[in-house]
This record gives C-alpha cells, sequence and structure tokens, in this order.
C-alpha cells in the first residue's frame, strides 16, 4: 500500500507560554484531487499547512511526506516539491517576466508562457509590470511562480480571500485543472461555499484538533442543510481517495 502524501503523528505546536496551538494525534492525507482543510478562523489550518513544507516546524511529533520524515529532507527541496500559494500575492518589482525568472533562471519565454496559461493568464502577461495587476492577476502571476518550480502539491493558503467572485471562480477553476492533471493540493479555506465548490474531501479542524466526523458535518452543512453531504473525514482520519467527488470541483 503506498505512503500518504502527508502523514502527522502525536502532533503538537505550543507557544511560549504552553499554549496548544496544534494537537494532532494522527492524520494521513492521501495522494489525488483536492484536500481542503476547513474550520472557523484561529483553528489551526495555516499552522498545519505551513508545517507541510517547514515553513514551520512542530514542538513535537513527527511529519512524513510520501513516507519520508520531512526533517530528513532538504528543506529547499521540499519547498520546490511542496508549493506554497499565500493568502496575500507579493510580487517583486518589475515585469511578470522578472517575477517568473526568479523561480526559474533559466527558462525561456515558451516555458514562462506555459506556465501562465496553467495559472489562466495569458502569455502577454509576461511585459506586464507586477504593480499594475488586479489582485486576481497578481495571485495567478504568484501561482505561475510556484509551478515553474514543478511542484508534486500545492499548498494554498486561502488564496483567494481577498479575490472578488469573479477572480475567484478563476482561480479555483485554474487549480481544479491542475489537481486533475495530477498535482496534489491542500486547500486552507473557512468558506463553506468554497468548500463545497472545490473539495474532494474534507478535514475540519477547530482549537487546533481534527473535529470529529459527526460534528464536522454539523460545522459544513448545519442541521437544516438539504444540500448533499461533503465528504467529512473522521478524526483521527486515514483519508482514502473519494473518486465519486473527482470533477465536481470548481465552477470553471
Amino acid at each position: 500500500m503506498p505512503a500518504p502524501l502527508f502523514e502527522l503523528d502525536h502532533l503538537a505546536v505550543t507557544t511560549d507560554d504552553g499554549s496548544r496551538i496544534l494537537d494532532v494525534e494522527h492524520l494521513a492525507v492521501p495522494e489525488q484531487g483536492i484536500t481542503v482543510l476547513a474550520g472557523p478562523s484561529g483553528a489551526g489550518k495555516s499552522t498545519l499547512l505551513r508545517l507541510c513544507n517547514r515553513l514551520e516546524v512542530p514542538s513535537s511529533g513527527t511529519i512524513r511526506y510520501r513516507g519520508t520524515d520531512i526533517d530528513q529532507l532538504d528543506p529547499l527541496a521540499l519547498r520546490r516539491a511542496v508549493g506554497m500559494v499565500f493568502q496575500r500575492p507579493t510580487l517583486f518589482g518589475g515585469t511578470v517576466r522578472d517575477n517568473l525568472a526568479v523561480a526559474s533562471p533559466t527558462a525561456d519565454d515558451a516555458t514562462f508562457a506555459g506556465a501562465l496559461e496553467r495559472a489562466g493568464l495569458s502569455g502577454s502577461f509576461l511585459n506586464r509590470v507586477g504593480d499594475d495587476l488586479s489582485g486576481g492577476e497578481a495571485q495567478r502571476a504568484c501561482l505561475a511562480r510556484t509551478l515553474l518550480t514543478e511542484p508534486q502539491v500545492l499548498l494554498m493558503d486561502e488564496p483567494t480571500s481577498s479575490l472578488d467572485p469573479a477572480m475567484t471562480e478563476r482561480l479555483e477553476g485554474s487549480v481544479r485543472a491542475l489537481a486533475d492533471d495530477g498535482v496534489s493540493v491542500i486547500w486552507v479555506s473557512h468558506d463553506l461555499d468554497q468548500v463545497r465548490r472545490i473539495s474532494d474531501r474534507v478535514i475540519v479542524i477547530d482549537h487546533g484538533r481534527i473535529v470529529p466526523e459527526a460534528a464536522a458535518v454539523r460545522w459544513l452543512c448545519g442541521p437544516t442543510d438539504s444540500s448533499p453531504p461533503l465528504p467529512v473525514e473522521a478524526a483521527p482520519p486515514v483519508l482514502e481517495d473519494d473518486s465519486s467527488r473527482r470533477g465536481g470541483g470548481a465552477d470553471a
């Protein structure tokens, strides 16, 4: 049986005063599709996400990436394999081409244009100045920059929180296409409508803990919601790919 994409055991993140931000006994995230980390603001979702490529380190416990303890992996190599798209897009000075060259200095314009197209932008954006882009355009340019490292996994930390509905729909569609093309995605969101649009499976986190299945369903759907149930994972979950959800993600 293949190893999960990520597997967390006896994981804790504590503050200097001893307060626990995360307390995860066991969590296994499978390959393929879009796994959404859902829950209220401040629940620990972004912290868990940042642990997956060592932007943060746990106070105790183990994180394995495809069966290997990430403490044994070179952090830069890990971050190229496990790319991160942050909540707010950050572009460097200069053109979009200049920004893409940061990720792949030897790539040519055809390669840059290909990355832009995978992120939902045309090659004509190469000569655009980063400061002149809209929020949605800047976020997709950042996604293209991440894609140039050829990541096997994308970590998305509420990437649409500052975007309007049209730009949100476009970014969701771009990421759904990447997931359908084989890139595993872990997406943080507290937007219930978005969770329903994009998720192949859902893990609910509250107060730093994985929420048990029944409570997760109540949080996600509510007792009077007649929508089809989301594929919620119980705690402690060993997640399996739910092929019935494939193709039912973001409106594109």
